[in-house]
């Protein structure tokens, strides 16, 4: 299993749009095979800052996601309502052994 966190950062009058294309991209996704979960979230402290949380049955499943449909049209869109550039981060659920 891993988890896939991705950080955006979106132009205020673009956050609409972005919303708008990952309400289906997101659909989409939970449909996909390997996918456990997937959500957006917006942040508390920074609402221009948005979070995708992804949780896969496998690394295998990432490219197949990347490359599907839903996710280039989600590209398409998402590309022009940025303000930085995204953040990637996959994370094994590998646990810290306590002391």
């Amino acid at each position: 299993m891993v988890y896939v966190i991705a950080t955006l950062t979106v132009k205020p009058e673009m956050k609409a749009d972005l919303f708008s294309a990952a309400k289906d991209c997101i659909a989409a996704t939970h449909q996909e095979d390997g996918c456990i979960s997937y959500e957006l979230f917006e942040s508390t402290i920074d609402p221009n800052r948005l979070v995708f949380v992804e949780q896969w049955q496998s690394a295998e499943c990432l490219p197949l996601h990347s490359k599907s449909d839903h996710m280039k049209a989600f590209g398409r869109v998402a590309v022009k309502c940025f303000a930085a550039p995204v953040q990637v981060q996959i994370i094994t659920p590998e646990k810290v052994e306590k002391r």
